[in-house]
Formats: C-alpha cells, sequence, structure tokens
C-alpha cells in the first residue's frame, strides 16, 4: 500500500510541477507579447468554449462529484498506508518507544538458528502474530518444535512488549525443505 501511495504521490507531484511550468511559460509569452498567439495551450479559445457553460449544468455537476470522489479514495488510501510498527512499553510518559516487524523478526530468527538443532529458520512478525518455520538437523526430532515453541515465547516475553503476539512455530525436516 505504502508503494502505492509513493506512487501515486509522485505522479500527481509531477502533473502538478508540469501544469505550473506550461501556466508560468504561457503567462510571460502573454505578458511580454500581448495579443500574440499562445505558444502552448490554447487557452483563449478554451476560455471562449468554457464561457456559456453554467455551473450547474449536468456535465459541471458530474466532473465536480468525479473529482470529489477521487479526492476521497486518495485520502482513503493515504490513511490506510500507515506504518505497522510495533509498540513496545514506554520507559517514561514522554517516550515512545516503537519496533519494525522485521526488526521483531530478526531478534527471534537469530535466537532460533542459534538453538540446538535448528539449521535454519524463516520468521515474520506482526504485531499480532509470530510465525516460525524452523529446519531441523535430523528428521525424526519430535522435541525440537517444543523446544522453539518454548524458545520463540521466552524471547517474546524478554522483549518489553504491552500485548503479547501469538507465537506458531512449524518444523520441517532437511527433507521436506525442498
Amino acid at each position: 500500500m505504502r508503494l502505492l501511495l509513493r506512487l501515486l504521490s509522485t505522479l500527481l507531484g509531477l502533473a502538478v510541477a508540469a501544469a505550473g511550468v506550461v501556466l508560468a511559460i504561457e503567462m510571460t509569452a502573454s505578458l511580454a507579447r500581448p495579443g500574440a498567439p499562445e505558444l502552448i495551450v490554447p487557452w483563449r479559445a478554451w476560455m471562449a468554449g468554457l464561457e456559456p457553460v453554467s455551473w450547474s449544468r449536468q456535465p459541471v455537476l458530474w466532473t465536480a462529484g468525479g473529482v470529489v470522489v477521487l479526492g476521497l479514495v486518495l485520502l482513503l488510501v493515504s490513511g490506510s498506508a500507515r506504518r505497522k510498527d510495533i509498540r513496545l512499553s514506554d520507559p517514561a510518559d514522554e517516550v515512545v518507544v516503537t519496533t519494525s516487524p522485521r526488526s521483531l523478526a530478526r531478534i527471534v530468527g537469530t535466537r532460533v538458528r542459534a538453538a540446538e538443532g535448528v539449521t535454519a529458520a524463516t520468521v515474520t512478525a506482526s504485531r499480532k502474530k509470530v510465525r516460525v518455520r524452523a529446519t531441523g538437523r535430523s528428521s525424526g526430532d519430535p522435541d525440537l518444535r517444543p523446544k522453539v515453541t518454548e524458545l520463540v515465547r521466552g524471547v517474546v516475553a524478554d522483549l518489553p512488549m504491552p500485548s503479547r503476539p501469538k507465537v506458531r512455530v512449524a518444523v520441517v525436516s532437511p527433507k521436506d525443505r525442498r
């Protein structure tokens, strides 16, 4: 969603900048040579064509409604493109501490990969869930999943988080990894 917002803001910024450049060129040419034809945009012909159009005509109202709807859609897109930071417990009243889901996944992943019996691990984290997919050294270690689950719960419990995310652990054998 943030990529879409960045793309839209870049395109709208370029459109406004281009319109500003064209307006500056046209106004400078119009002031320098009064009565001369337009350079880029035939704005005098457009003004003459739009002069008899009333604000209460149907196409004008539909265009205005479309612009309002487009503006509301852009507001919704920008409002939903917030960062997904994970809030930690505040050390003081004036201090707000957050971390990113990627940082939380790195902390958990480092500890899981260092655990005995684990050869590789993939971790994804959010404010509500921590998902771990660990690969064990041997294919028949039934104690590895509970051990990794307790390790992940311990790592999450050590962090100063006001609410604990759910922990999901899946352990696969090296043969299942392919």
